[in-house]
């Protein structure tokens, strides 16, 4: 279960690189708006789905409990992400204090990444002194 954990988290890993990706790309088009993040936004949702389901594989492999906790960090900064859209659409577009508050999605997003880099990293030393203990009992 651990090892599936650590699965989890690379994955999760990778798929906050492929957003960074997105939303460069989305930044860069010349489709509307709304248009251009589609595949930002859909992935987006996919790593907050993907980030829950990370904190319950993480408790059910018995994780020690700091590593449960930045796991639930993740999928709780994940949603704020989109609550810091809603409350810069709520400014208006092209408002100074939207983008100013859009600013911080990307703050959060290097906060988002932080964490998950800690907990990728920590999840797979567990496995792996998981792994090695097995094998030196057998």
């Amino acid at each position: 279960m651990r090892k599936l954990f650590a699965g989890l988290a690379s994955l999760l890993l990778l798929a906050e690189v492929a957003q960074f990706y997105l939303a460069a790309s989305g930044a860069f088009d010349n489709a509307p708006v709304e248009e251009a993040f589609a595949p930002h936004r859909v992935l987006g949702y996919t790593i907050l789905l993907f980030s829950i389901v990370s904190v319950v594989v993480a408790a059910l492999a018995r994780v020690p409990g700091r590593l449960v906790g930045m796991t639930a960090l993740i999928a709780g900064l994940v949603l704020v992400q989109s609550l810091i859209r809603e409350v810069a659409k709520s400014f208006g577009e092209g408002s100074e204090a939207g983008h100013f508050v859009f600013g911080v999605h990307a703050i959060n997003a290097l906060a988002i990444l932080s964490a998950t880099i800690w907990v990728a990293r920590q999840s797979r030393q567990i496995a792996w002194r998981s792994a090695e203990l097995s094998r030196t009992a057998s």
